[in-house]
């Protein structure tokens, strides 16, 4: 898997525990296995990311990427529901 990452998600990845880093890269590698894993939930979004999926890290952490090609992804943002979504 090759990723490109927004500058905002480098940020927010800093940020992050580092048990709650690691399950994000377990899930990114789940992604690239089967990307209808029902653990992800993944699915499309509406405003402000009408071109990205999301995936569950967490019960509450979202990932935020798209897919560009084959085994790449663009990473676009990482944190709770309501950091992300403002709900």
């Amino acid at each position: 898997m090759r990723v490109t990452t927004h500058r905002v998600f480098e940020r927010q990845v800093k940020k992050l525990l580092k048990k709650l880093r690691v399950q994000m890269w377990d899930r990114l590698a789940l992604l690239e296995m089967d990307e209808f894993n029902p653990l992800l939930n993944n699915h499309k979004l509406g405003p402000p990311y009408e071109t990205y999926s999301s995936i569950n890290i967490t019960g509450d952490y979202r990932l935020v990427y798209k897919f560009l090609e084959s085994d790449r992804y663009y990473l676009r943002a990482v944190g709770t529901h309501h950091q992300l979504y403002k709900t």
